[in-house]
């Protein structure tokens, strides 16, 4: 078999689009450019990679089962070309990191140093909720998640970072600095949730289940910067990570309102998959995140 880097590469895009079309504008190729080296990769195995039908093109069984094997190939590949920089001391690769939406707070300060130190390295971050965060590690299409939630069902190694410090908040407008009967307050003012599955909503339902207060969820946000508006336009009351709420504490559109049990205290944490082969980028991000993360920690801003 003679097949190349660029066909593997050509017929990858043609999977991921399941189209033609798509992949040669994504490869900036011409349409029968892109069709030639599909067909040479076709003559190198006795087995239809495609089922042509009118103008549709279907991946087969086998083709895959070939597209799992050029993706392997393809990241093998990116890591040797790495490991040659490495020994030219420029590190260069691709750095796949995603976030839950709250963690846009801290990310920058994880990542700011590491690539000025680095300028030939390729970030990917995104920032995405909960469920969608855990499916690309699933998946193994990141290198590493920041996460509030370690997620139980998979198997993942992680470095602790800070704690991640939940209170109750109100706008400048209430006059409740302190609740002494939590039932008596749920009875009485709206509470603010976030969506079913966020860490922060998963955190918010334990705290009253363990107060052994009910609650009726009439509104729910789903994101941190939508309930911060609610609050502060004094529709109700919410429980937030304070490291979201930094700039709107100092302002004094948001306040912090004591509770007993609160706050709720968990953990950032960086996290991959244990056992995952990382890339010559990814194993020095996680040495640099390991050696210096006090010193990325001290400068996040945090309400004094």
């Amino acid at each position: 078999m003679h097949c190349t880097i660029h066909q593997l590469e050509i017929f990858l895009k043609v999977y991921e689009h399941q189209s033609i079309t798509q992949a040669s504008k994504n490869l900036h190729l011409s349409q029968p450019a892109v069709s030639i080296q599909l067909k040479k990769l076709q003559e190198q195995f006795d087995i239809p990679l495609f089922d042509y039908i009118g103008r549709g093109i279907n991946i087969t069984e086998f083709g895959e089962e070939v597209a799992q094997s050029a993706k392997t190939i393809l990241d093998e590949y990116k890591n040797l070309s790495s490991k040659a920089d490495l020994y030219k001391n420029l590190l260069s690769g691709k750095l796949k990191i995603m976030s839950v939406s709250t963690g846009k707070y801290i990310i920058p300060y994880l990542l700011t140093d590491f690539i000025k130190q680095h300028p030939t390295i390729e970030l990917k971050l995104d920032v995405k909720n909960k469920q969608q965060v855990e499916r690309a590690l699933e998946k193994n299409e990141i290198d590493f998640a920041l996460v509030s939630e370690i997620p139980e069902k998979m198997n993942l190694a992680f470095e602790t970072l800070m704690d991640n410090r939940l209170f109750m908040i109100g706008g400048k407008h209430s006059e409740i600095n302190k609740i002494n009967d939590l039932e008596s307050f749920m009875n009485n003012n709206q509470i603010i949730f976030r969506e079913q599955g966020s860490a922060t909503r998963n955190n918010m339902e334990r705290f009253f289940k363990e107060s052994k207060t009910k609650v009726d969820v009439k509104i729910e946000l789903t994101s941190n910067e939508a309930i911060k508006q609610a609050v502060m336009a004094g529709l109700g009351y919410s429980i937030m990570p304070q490291i979201g709420i930094v700039n709107e504490l100092e302002n004094k559109s948001l306040k912090i309102i004591e509770v007993e049990g609160l706050p709720i205290v968990t953990s950032w944490n960086i996290v991959w998959l244990k056992g995952k082969n990382l890339s010559p980028v990814a194993e020095r991000y996680l040495s640099y995140i390991q050696s210096q993360k006090n010193r990325m920690i001290s400068s996040i801003i945090t309400p004094k």
